[in-house]
């Protein structure tokens, strides 16, 4: 340890001996503070003066040592970083990450080790710990299993939250949980108890009294378990939780194991006085790196999906290649074949289904079940992807018949052991060229840098509840005006479905209506962001959807160079910008019940500038094309409808 610490000091900017330290961001507007008083570790933040986390706890119990107490931190460095890098099918196609560095060295009173590393941006936070290999009485330590963490967010009184609890192990339909698909809170109480009793999800948004919070984590593959937030506990916050030992029906740990030296993932906090810094965080990205090289060069795109309204009696060969014209007459990339296609077709026929895909200019994506064992889903085909064997074939299958994607279904948990089978699927796919898209599962943590086939996840409570039932439909502007500031600000989302019919049904007369305008549909496309989108056309959509409509799915983009957040407050309206290429789309949605009057602040447009407004008619409520100018002062007087939309661009 003596050579290590003399080379931090021969090569860091700051170096000093035990006690109280801190890092600030490049700005100096935020900054960490981190106290071994009483030999427990604490840290916390402040941001342009203000309290944004009150002292906040660090540790954590291994199968090597307590790290939880008579600690304190020996030696510490600051250091700058500083690195610019490219993303495919993010919020923006590049990031320059600039932050300070403060890496500590911490030793328990019987002399075990540990380190802490705190990256600090200007409004993002990030840390994990570090265990290097050390001996245990006579014996080198070169393996730990880490059991608990004692990592807490404790955020001032008068907090509100945006949370979604987590949900027990084996529950929901067929025991598919859980799944990351419960509602919201909309400034609920930090003290409110979760539903469930097993605490909250990442990622978690909280309205503090000077400003917001936003907290996840990324960097989890197979190198260790996800995790979630406990119930909130007075004078400690929210505290860093493992999986449930039900998970993944029983079988695997409740804990992370790795190989020393070893670190755990990046726990990652985002604070804004505004929501600026919330929507358009890149720290998922910005301090995880490649697992491995794309085989190919992924296509994004838009598909069409049959299933979400006509359900599992479409999984048939005539009513496949309805979709697969129907995303021809669009342009449209992708069909989507969802669940029973290996017996409703037939294994023997998708070849020849992809064959008169490829002749319309589309591709198939294809549907899978995960495995057979974590829940009692009975869809098909299943036990594909839940072995190496089986993967090889089957996806060498795949790249043979020109299938370009998959959307693998119906996870166990957050175990490590399923961590390890979302990365196994997402390498073994990678070398047959696939894409792949998850449902029934957890959150991507960082996983559009890590794995570059990697295009988004469910894990939200999705467009098929809207077809379900009426309450989920009479409730998604109150989800879709929330998500891009909490589950869609730290990673892509398949929501799954720009959805044109008036009625939740394949005759588009009964069964119960959309409770969204077209516009907010069409705005929704820009406002959820994925690479690859679903576009919930129906083929009778073709006659009945006025041409500027059409014109305008036609042309959507799925993939952004550039997020800018413009106005909204989660779960009640939203305003975006994304530029793709040299355009620039805004895009706004809202869930209040009376019309919103609103002057936005453009400045990606010319004073003078005349843009395309899509917008509901104040009247009838319908869609309607028409132009609006920027004025002098770079600003946009707009009206939001009830569940409306609106859509400006060049």
């Amino acid at each position: 340890m003596r050579k290590l610490f003399l080379s931090i000091l021969l090569t860091s900017s700051v170096f000093a001996w035990a006690g109280d330290v801190s890092v600030s961001s490049p700005d100096g507007k935020l900054q960490v503070s981190v106290s071994d008083a009483g030999g427990r570790l604490y840290y916390n933040a402040t941001l342009d003066g203000q309290q944004m986390l009150l002292p906040s706890a660090l540790g954590m119990k291994t199968s090597i040592g307590d790290f939880t107490r008579d600690m304190s931190i020996k030696n510490y460095e600051v250091r700058p970083k500083s690195y610019d890098y490219q993303m495919r099918g993010t919020k923006a196609s590049a990031a320059s990450y600039q932050a300070n560095c403060l890496l500590m060295d911490i030793q328990t009173k019987d002399g075990m080790k540990m380190g802490i590393v705190f990256q600090v941006s200007n409004h993002d936070i990030a840390f994990r710990y570090t265990l290097p290999r050390q001996n245990v009485g006579r014996k080198e330590m070169k393996r730990v299993r880490i059991m608990s963490e004692l990592s807490s967010f404790n955020f001032p009184d008068g907090t509100t939250t945006f949370i979604s609890p987590q949900i027990g192990p084996e529950s929901g339909w067929e025991q598919t949980k859980p799944s990351y698909e419960e509602g919201y809170s909309a400034d609920a109480p930090m003290d409110a108890a979760s539903q469930y009793g097993h605490g909250y999800i990442f990622p978690a948004l909280f309205h503090l009294p000077s400003g917001w919070a936003l907290i996840a984590e990324t960097g989890v593959g197979s190198n260790y378990c996800g995790s979630h937030l406990s119930d909130y506990q007075a004078g400690m916050g929210y505290t860093v939780a493992y999986p449930d030992k039900g998970e993944n029906n029983g079988f695997g740990s409740d804990f992370a194991a790795i190989p020393l030296p070893g670190e755990t993932p990046w726990r990652t906090i985002t604070l804004g006085t505004t929501l600026n810094p919330i929507v358009e965080t890149t720290i998922s990205y910005d301090v995880v790196e490649p697992l491995y090289a794309p085989s190919t060069d992924y296509q994004p795109g838009r598909y069409t999906w049959s299933w979400l309204i006509w359900q599992d009696n479409s999984i048939n060969y005539d009513d496949q290649v309805k979709f697969i014209d129907l995303a021809a007459a669009m342009g449209f990339e992708y069909c989507l074949v969802d669940n029973w296609w290996d017996t409703q077709i037939g294994r023997d026929r998708i070849p020849e289904l992809s064959r008169y895909a490829q002749s319309k200019g589309v591709h198939l994506l294809l549907w899978y079940n995960s495995n057979g064992f974590a829940n009692d889903a009975p869809q098909g085909p299943r036990d594909c992807m839940n072995t190496a064997i089986a993967r090889e074939r089957e996806m060498k299958w795949m790249q043979s018949i020109g299938i370009k994607g998959i959307k693998v279904d119906f996870f166990g948990g957050d175990k490590q052991e399923v961590m390890r089978l979302y990365e196994d699927i997402l390498s073994d796919a990678n070398r047959y060229g696939l894409q792949v898209v998850f449902h029934g599962c957890t959150i991507p943590r960082g996983w559009e840098k890590m794995y570059p086939n990697y295009v988004a996840s469910e894990a939200v409570l999705a467009s098929e509840n809207v077809f379900f039932n009426e309450g989920a439909a009479i409730k998604q502007p109150f989800d879709l005006t929330l998500h891009p500031f909490c589950r869609n600000a730290t990673a892509s989302m398949d929501w799954g479905g720009i959805i044109m019919n008036k009625y939740l049904s394949k005759d588009n007369k009964s069964r119960h209506s959309r409770k969204t305008t077209d516009i907010f549909e069409m705005a929704s496309g820009i406002i959820m962001q994925t690479s690859v989108q679903c576009v919930a056309m129906q083929p009778n959509n073709l006659e009945e959807l006025p041409q500027f409509e059409m014109d305008f799915l036609r042309s959507l983009p799925t993939t952004w160079d550039e997020t800018r957040y413009v106005d909204g407050y989660p779960g009640k309206y939203v305003v975006l910008a994304r530029r793709h290429g040299n355009d620039w789309y805004v895009a706004g949605l809202s869930a209040e019940k009376q019309p919103l009057s609103l002057t936005l602040d453009l400045p990606m447009f010319a004073p003078g500038q005349a843009l395309q407004y899509y917008v509901d008619d104040k009247k009838t409520g319908e869609p309607t094309l028409t132009t609006l100018k920027i004025d002098k002062k770079g600003q946009a007087k707009v009206i939001l409808q009830p569940n409306g939309g609106l859509i400006l661009k060049q």
